[in-house]
């Protein structure tokens, strides 16, 4: 675990607002013409949408987010879909507990 990628993924408000997001995503985005929003994740030009960014800042992001184990990617058609690393996330949270 790269502990360092993590906490520059945290550090960033924008970054924490989309991990909540897809905590439950039927109840921040609407629905999507491709993919099902919990098992595909959301689309990339949806999470961009919502947080009134263009989607190449959101690739950003999301890069960042998913080179620190955070999110997963999965492509359908020309889309890529996000979604939590729940696992991860919990295996972060115990990490950060025992350090801090």
């Amino acid at each position: 675990m790269q502990e360092v990628d993590v906490l520059k993924a945290l550090a960033n408000e924008r970054r924490l607002q989309i991990l909540e997001w897809l905590k439950n995503p039927r109840a921040h985005f609407r629905a999507q013409a491709d993919g099902d929003l919990v098992e595909d994740g959301v689309c990339a030009l949806l999470i961009a949408e919502k947080l009134g960014i263009t989607p190449a800042t959101l690739s950003e992001h999301m890069r960042v987010l998913s080179h620190a184990g955070l999110v997963r990617s999965k492509r359908i058609k020309q889309w890529v879909f996000y979604r939590r690393d729940d696992d991860r996330i919990g295996a972060v949270k115990a990490l950060l507990h025992e350090t801090l």
